[in-house]
């Protein structure tokens, strides 16, 4: 039975039993996904706002402090061997450079010079700025949106309270309330968990929407080991109905591009005509498969 409350918000953790500690925590974090949901519409618009930016060969860059910059870093650097793509159409800077995913750099995410420069620096014309800030108040995050903005950028912010200075200066917010922290200001916990959650949407959707899925399977896997290798096979198995040794062999013909590898197996086509498909839509799969199937 967890201690009697000093206020609404106050535990004595340091009374409870390890399993009161995780039972509190996990009450709590039962409550994200629901303000994740209240938030819906706008992880919508920043979908379509990312999508239309990387169909134009630009890219979107997330940017923040602490944990919300570890989280961005994170999310982005999981794009390239899911979805096949370039390291570079979504990036993540952390405030104080790539030193600071390990060590906190002392001051970083109270320069808001920093912020600016950083993004003076990765950004280019028609490319989306996504600052992530739990406060929404975090000058590294306000100083790389508003430097976005007076390059004529479009803004995404996402924060953690409501009615925030980021949400007054992006051109999109998405506000996630989540509420006080069992340890109260760690914005690790369900500030942190919400963000991911965002996150994980913003860029799987992003994904999805561009051609890098098909049904539920990741097309635009890039088979770097055996174990990735073996899913590409398995993926073409799977659209094509082709055994293990005819899908083994489609996806050598293609150089591994196991987005070329289906189409050819599925269509009867040459490589050069199934990469022929993929280049007239930027490697958008699903709108390749819709042309080949029209013939």
């Amino acid at each position: 039975m967890l201690t009697e409350k000093r206020n609404e918000h106050s535990y004595h953790l340091h009374e409870q039993s390890t399993y009161d500690i995780l039972q509190l925590m996990n009450e709590q974090d039962k409550k994200v996904p629901e303000v994740v949901e209240n938030v819906l519409p706008q992880i919508e618009r920043a979908v379509e706002t990312m999508v239309a930016t990387i169909e134009k060969g630009n890219k979107v860059i997330y940017l923040g402090a602490g944990t919300s910059g570890r989280l961005g870093v994170l999310d982005a650097s999981e794009c390239p061997p899911t979805f096949g793509v370039s390291p570079d159409v979504i990036q993540g800077i952390i405030a104080g450079g790539d030193g600071a995913l390990r060590v906190a750099v002392e001051g970083a995410e109270d320069d808001e010079q920093l912020g600016g420069k950083d993004v003076e620096e990765a950004a280019e014309q028609g490319d989306v700025i996504v600052g992530i800030a739990s406060s929404g108040g975090t000058p590294y995050v306000l100083g790389a949106v508003n430097k976005a903005k007076s390059l004529g950028l479009s803004t995404i912010g996402i924060s953690c309270n409501e009615d925030t200075k980021l949400s007054q200066e992006a051109d999109i917010a998405i506000e996630l309330p989540v509420g006080p922290e069992v340890v109260t200001g760690s914005t690790r916990l369900k500030a942190g968990t919400a963000q991911k959650l965002v996150l994980n949407m913003l860029s799987t959707a992003t994904m999805v929407r561009t051609g890098k899925v098909y049904e539920n399977l990741m097309v635009n896997l890039q088979a770097k080991n055996h174990k990735l290798r073996k899913r590409a096979v398995s993926i073409i198995k799977e659209l094509t109905q082709a055994d293990d040794k005819e899908a083994a062999q489609a996806y050598d013909k293609a150089g591994g591009n196991t987005k070329a590898a289906i189409l050819m197996q599925m269509f009867g086509v040459e490589l050069t005509t199934a990469q022929e498909k993929l280049d007239k839509y930027k490697g958008n799969f699903v709108k390749a498969i819709g042309e080949l199937n029209s013939v």
